[in-house]
């Protein structure tokens, strides 16, 4: 089968991750059966140096026409003046929006040769593999009014939090169907006590979780989810929430895996179920990372683990993302690590030579 990929390889270490997750998408086709075809377009600040845009038409259309997006990473210091007109992050948001990409599905696992890798206690971080659902077209970043003023008194601005009960629905209903691939249990995390948005996100919850009833449901402060994902994040198996708690408390988890070059993500069209393809774009957590750049040394994995995502959730080619899990997680038990997960007595490897042993992983 032929499958069209728009590559999106973008800023930073962005072009040098995303090479090697197409490496090894390459590596999983000859191995499969499956023809891989990708299709380069510009986002982010490459766009703005190229077009003077972060997000053309050209690039949009193309993303449209394929199968799956393949993102690398965007953003910069070079773009980061608060006072510009056009930021590498439009791009992303536009990108978000156009493709209706609502659900954004970022897993957190912690693999039992890496429990030496983050500053927490082993004993704490054991066992940990969750699932956050993040809201992603809705609440403050694309809510409306939005802006920045002066008054006789000085200079003020305004950002709304805005959901309306459809958006709220079909983002909990992603969680509670991952819930049923899963351990039957799912968190819910708002700020009721507070925000009226969030009060309607918890009336909504509970009404969906009616049809649902092998789902044990519980509700969560966003504060004692930041909490807990600290103290016992083992207790958590899919979280749901919405976009700017999401993408806070899935960086903070991050840190559970040792790393943020270790976490991937995809960003959904659809509720994903059994047997289904949504149009997804599919992306590291982590960012570009410019200090890093062209230095052969970001960890590919969060990217290769993205690809694996989209083999799952837009190709429906569950045993070819196993594959790439499972050569992941081999190549791991081998001792090759990158710097930001190197350990005592680990091989230190760069990026192009992981996503090369991963590749060979899977084809030998």
């Amino acid at each position: 089968m032929q499958f069209n990929i728009a590559a999106l390889l973008g800023d930073g270490v962005g072009p040098e991750v995303a090479t090697e997750a197409m490496r090894v998408l390459e590596a999983l086709g000859k191995k499969f059966g499956h023809k891989f075809q990708f299709h380069h377009g510009l986002v982010g600040g490459a766009a703005i140096d190229a077009h003077g845009v972060a997000l053309t038409e050209e690039t949009l259309k193309l993303c449209q026409s394929c199968d799956a997006v393949l993102l690398g990473a965007v953003g910069g210091p070079k773009w980061d003046d608060p006072r510009a007109k056009v930021r590498p992050e439009d791009g992303l948001l536009a990108l978000r929006k156009e493709l209706e990409l609502f659900a954004n599905l970022r897993p957190v696992k912690v693999l039992p040769m890496l429990v030496n890798s983050t500053s927490l206690k082993p004993d704490v971080i054991k066992d940990v593999d969750l699932m956050v659902v993040r809201e992603l077209t809705g609440g403050l970043y694309f809510g409306q009014p939005k802006k920045q003023w002066r008054t006789s008194e000085g200079r003020r601005a305004v950002d709304s939090m805005v959901y309306s009960e459809q958006e709220i629905e079909r983002i909990v209903r992603v969680g509670f169907e991952i819930a049923l691939t899963r351990s039957n249990k799912l968190t819910s995390v708002d700020k009721a006590n507070v925000l009226e948005s969030s009060r309607l996100w918890r009336q909504v919850t509970t009404e969906v979780a009616v049809d649902y009833p092998d789902v044990e449901l519980d509700h969560m402060l966003v504060d004692a989810c930041s909490m807990r994902l600290i103290q016992r994040p083992a207790q958590f198996d899919v979280v749901v929430t919405e976009n700017t708690f999401g993408d806070i408390l899935t960086d903070e988890a991050s840190m559970l895996a040792g790393s943020m070059g270790m976490l991937p993500s995809a960003s959904l069209a659809g509720i994903p179920k059994a047997g289904s393809k949504a149009l997804g774009l599919y992306e590291p957590i982590h960012g570009s990372a410019p200090s890093r750049a062209g230095q052969d040394i970001a960890n590919p994995i969060a990217t290769i683990l993205s690809a694996a995502m989209m083999l799952r959730y837009s190709f429906n080619l569950i045993a070819e993302a196993e594959a790439v899990e499972k050569a992941v997680v081999a190549v791991l038990e081998e001792g090759n690590r990158t710097y930001d997960i190197m350990d005592e007595g680990k091989t230190k490897v760069g990026t192009k030579e992981m996503g090369r042993l991963i590749a060979e992983k899977i084809t030998g």
